[in-house]
């Protein structure tokens, strides 16, 4: 038998009942240590948990940034840790190729970080096309290199200091509370006050923690795209990021279902946060009067 990768898995939860059985089915007898770090969840989160050998500590939860942060300084006791999200689960191929990263000690001595590639899921259709495959994020770090970037506040990021590599297989991210459309709705309607705000600091001088370049690695590349979208004309961009996502990147091959997530994630929730942009503003303005 291979021995279990000696790292502590932290997933932030909240009511992920539906969740988070699978994504812990995933990490059965590949980890030594899964830790759930818990923001006041009423349904069965804890209960699952427990029943998949998950240890269970609550945190009061204030954004995603300052939750990760608290998680990673007090939940983890291991050289490595993995982050998940409760909805993201490992395939075959990636659990076997973590396991054998875990047994080469001289990778392990030359990386700080290493790039998990996402594998999108959205009402029961995988979404192949219009840029959103392959998409790596960093997910598995030294717990000493690992840095938090203070105005990311939606689309969180692990950064870490040193050289970064990528895992083989794919990890799979599904909420089943997203397959009833007024969920998503709601949620995204949060994400584009947080992006607002974001964009708004950007805007005033925040640098990211992560430098931008085309060339260099997916975080820097993501930096690199978000200044030049910053520069883009306010209400134009999310038809031209649609048109250019559904047509040029060939999202109309990812079915009716993708059609729906386009829409919806690449023009109406860009739209939301360019007219939540101009709100911000306005307030700005009235107050500085």
């Amino acid at each position: 038998m291979i021995p279990r990768a000696q790292l502590t898995v932290i997933i932030l939860t909240r009511d992920e009942e539906l969740n988070l059985g699978r994504c812990l089915e995933s990490l059965h007898e590949v980890v030594e240590r899964v830790v759930i770090v818990d923001s006041g969840s009423t349904d069965r989160t804890g209960e699952i948990a427990r029943a998949h050998g998950a240890e269970v500590v609550e945190h009061p939860f204030e954004s995603h940034g300052q939750q990760w942060l608290w998680a990673v300084e007090n939940a983890a006791d291991s050289e490595w840790v993995l982050g998940l999200d409760a909805d993201q689960s490992l395939t075959a191929m990636l659990r076997m190729n973590l396991l054998e990263l875990f047994t080469d000690e001289r990778r392990l001595a030359q990386h700080a970080g290493f790039y998990l590639n996402r594998r999108q899921i959205f009402r029961g259709r995988w979404i192949r096309h219009g840029g959103y495959y392959p998409k790596y994020l960093l997910k598995l770090f030294k717990r000493t290199a690992v840095r938090f970037d203070p105005a990311d506040l939606m689309d969180h990021h692990f950064h870490v200091a040193g050289q970064t590599g990528r895992l083989r297989g794919d990890l799979i991210e599904q909420n089943k509370k997203e397959e009833a459309i007024s969920f998503w709705l709601l949620k995204h309607v949060r994400y584009a006050e947080l992006l607002a705000a974001e964009e708004l600091l950007r805007e005033r001088g925040a640098e990211a923690v992560t430098p931008p370049s085309i060339a260099g690695h997916p975080d820097q590349r993501v930096a690199w795209l978000k200044r030049r979208w910053y520069t883009l004309p306010r209400y134009l961009r999310p038809t031209v990021y649609f048109l250019y996502r559904y047509f040029i990147r060939l999202g109309f091959l990812d079915g009716k279902e993708g059609f729906v997530f386009h829409v919806l994630q690449g023009f109406w929730l860009r739209l939301i946060v360019d007219v939540n942009l101009d709100e911000l503003e306005r307030t700005t303005e009235r107050r500085g009067a």
